[in-house]
């Protein structure tokens, strides 16, 4: 074999592993950075754009899954470990429930961006009680939560609300033992 052939056989193996990354993407994001390459003819772009938007993808993951590890009982994975949304329930309040829904932007120069949205689904009763709008309200201030303390603590504040009833939410974990720059 030559040196030609060997290097066309390594562009197939590297092609090949692109394409079956790109099948575990979402397909929203793999097609946002996609379009945007095309129409730019910027092949550069497509690649920094689609290892940021992985990176971020297995930062979610990661994320979640310590959440699900360190709150069972509190948190749940819709989508399994690679979901795009956690939900968490109150387990002193029946009914009231977060779901933190965190999604990827790419914008136009092809910056991959984390975009984390709160939905809130509480009980009629609550929301008759609720004179202040506090449960209205409170998408906007967990995006203000998240620029103050940033993901992990915005999250980490949310499931300790939730669970400070006293009711077991969480294992408690050694110091250390969270690291998600793995």
């Amino acid at each position: 074999m030559d040196a030609e052939q060997a290097e066309v056989r390594v562009l197939e193996a590297e092609v090949a592993a692109l394409k079956r990354a790109l099948e575990e993407l979402p397909a929203a994001g793999a097609d946002t950075a996609r379009v945007q390459a095309e129409e730019r003819r910027d092949l550069f772009m497509f690649f920094r754009s689609l290892h940021f938007f992985v990176e971020w993808c297995e930062y979610r993951k990661r994320t979640f899954k310590h959440f699900k590890e360190k709150y069972p009982a509190a948190v749940q994975l819709p989508e399994g470990a690679s979901s795009s949304c956690m939900s968490i329930r109150s387990a002193s309040q029946p009914g009231f429930e977060l779901v933190i829904v965190w999604r990827m932007h790419i914008d136009e120069e092809g910056k991959v961006l984390p975009k984390l949205d709160l939905l809130t689904q509480v009980p009629e009763r609550a929301l008759e009680l609720d004179r202040k709008g506090a449960v209205a309200a409170a998408p906007l201030h967990f995006r203000a939560l998240l620029g103050l303390l940033g993901i992990e603590a915005a999250l980490e504040s949310l499931l300790r609300l939730l669970c400070a009833e006293g009711k077991p939410c969480a294992h408690p974990a050694p110091p250390g033992a969270w690291d998600v720059t793995e």
